[in-house]
């Protein structure tokens, strides 16, 4: 049986061999904040991938059966976590449904698309985590719709400290195939990358304000908040 460190390992490899993580510090990446980072994760490029694919929604299927056996529905988040619901429910052989990030607005203006039975235990599926905020529209939505919802998951988790707290919060579990750890990891083993730009992506994520000012991006607002 494939251990949870081995799963987060392949994942990495298949995440760095269909440029679904991608390393560049000249030039860096913008993102919408405006910051500028070295890293770009982009785990929709992966649903074109069908030999990865079947590994990867192989090695969530097994995942979800040994760390949340109580689940009875997969729910996709609008939109990236959709196909891999899809996916999911298909090898677990479970209902499948979707939810919106705000009701339709027409016809029978549904946020939750699918049936839904009351008292059902919902599992969540995502593409990845960062902050952990996005998910909370798709929580509020099913336990309004009477849904049990406990446990989210993930291809791909950056791993921050508030993410994980966003999580207790919401008394959520994260379940997640792989991060930065296995990526890196895989990276310095295989030579991927130079040893300066896997020094540099290490950095970042240690600091990404500190990265994204010393590379001309933005950094805290004046009330040092991040921007």
């Amino acid at each position: 049986m494939t251990s949870s460190h081995e799963m987060a390992r392949e994942t990495a490899r298949i995440l760095l061999d269909t440029k679904s993580v991608l390393f560049s510090v000249e030039p860096p990446f913008t993102y919408t904040s405006g910051r500028k980072g070295p890293v770009y994760v982009d785990c929709r490029r992966l649903i074109s991938f069908p030999k990865e694919r079947k590994i990867l929604m192989d090695f969530a299927a097994t995942t979800i059966r040994e760390q949340a056996p109580h689940i009875e529905v997969i729910a996709g988040g609008e939109t990236a976590g959709i196909p891999y619901a899809a996916f999911v429910a298909d090898r677990m052989e479970l209902p499948m449904i979707y939810i919106r990030k705000k009701p339709k607005g027409v016809g029978r203006n549904a946020q939750i698309e699918g049936h839904l039975e009351n008292n059902k235990r919902v599992l969540i599926c995502e593409d990845l985590q960062n902050y952990g905020n996005s998910v909370t529209v798709f929580v509020d939505a099913l336990r309004a719709a009477d849904a049990t919802v406990d446990t989210v998951f993930v291809l791909f988790t950056y791993g921050h400290a508030s993410s994980k707290q966003a999580m207790d919060d919401m008394g959520l579990k994260l379940l997640a195939l792989s991060n930065w750890q296995a990526v890196i990891e895989i990276a310095r083993e295989e030579n991927r990358f130079d040893a300066a730009l896997i020094d540099s992506v290490e950095a970042f994520l240690k600091d990404p304000v500190e990265w994204s000012v010393a590379h001309g991006g933005k950094g805290e607002d004046a009330a040092g908040v991040a921007a």
